[in-house]
């Protein structure tokens, strides 16, 4: 029998705690994100948005950390985060699961769906209702910086690059997504 520290048996806790933490900063920074908010609640915000519309809320379910809310074109849809591992991933039936990417962040999952949506890569199988992500519905008035920010990191990924000054680098590099 061996003996194992308290160190190792709260590695993965810890890391865990620090990627949902993560993952908490970026989605405030992006502005997309709102909190709480029930799936009814979810379905007002959306209700006069065209399709691809869409937000990441809380779930309600405990299982979950996350969902993603969007307009589709039967109407309001809401699909679920699960987290599992440190990674992130969009909940689905067990056939098609294995088969979905994992992300080291939820803004970073939302974003490589939003490039699928498009691009037109996003066609579902057997005529199912395509879920698109295009455009994110803000929960305010996002700030022209994080606006300008969004449009820099959707033209390069190389901002250090880039000839600015060290602080406005750091701000650019802070939130490296372009959606």
């Amino acid at each position: 029998m061996t003996c194992q520290s308290s160190e190792a048996r709260d590695a993965p806790a810890d890391r865990d705690g620090s990627r949902v933490a993560s993952a908490m900063k970026e989605l405030k920074n992006a502005g997309w994100y709102w909190g709480s908010l029930t799936a009814d609640e979810a379905k007002d915000v959306l209700r006069d948005a065209a399709e691809g519309t869409f937000l990441v809320r809380d779930s309600s379910q405990r299982d979950f950390l996350f969902t993603i809310s969007a307009v589709t074109s039967a109407g309001p849809a809401n699909l679920r985060i699960r987290y599992h591992g440190a990674k992130f991933k969009l909940d689905s039936v067990a056939s098609v699961s294995p088969k979905l990417r994992e992300f080291d962040s939820v803004v970073r999952l939302v974003e490589h769906y939003v490039q699928l949506s498009r691009s037109g890569a996003a066609a579902p199988p057997n005529g199912a209702v395509p879920l698109l992500l295009i455009r994110p519905a803000y929960s305010a008035v996002p700030p022209l910086r994080h606006l300008s920010r969004v449009a820099i990191n959707g033209r390069t990924r190389r901002v250090g690059d880039l000839p600015l000054p060290n602080r406005l680098k750091d701000y650019l590099g802070d939130y490296l997504y372009n959606v």
